[in-house]
């Protein structure tokens, strides 16, 4: 495949200090809210999550499933700000 000569390499992306800030501090706060719902769906005492017999019922399933999808994308965003961070202090780490 030909290139044209016009071309120029594509520049990183610099996220702002708020932006990272905002990020990460997201990241963090889905973790926190998704270990708590976790626990609690654990608990649950209301006979959603449970059957009688004490077995996963469906609602317990695919809150366990989004809470794990929660937990991914709260880390991913979470790493995307803090690298963002990481890059604003420059490559001497000021």
């Amino acid at each position: 495949m030909r290139q044209s000569s016009g071309t120029r390499s594509p520049r990183p992306l610099t996220l702002s200090r708020p932006v990272s800030w905002f990020l990460l501090a997201f990241g963090i706060w889905s973790w926190f809210v998704w270990i708590t719902f976790a626990k609690n769906l654990s608990k649950d005492s209301s006979g959603l999550a449970f059957d009688d017999a004490g077995d996963p019922t469906g609602y317990f399933w695919v809150h366990l499933l989004l809470a794990i999808a929660s937990f991914l994308l709260g880390t991913a965003i979470g790493v995307i700000g803090f690298r963002g961070l990481r890059a604003l202090r420059g490559p001497s780490g000021e």
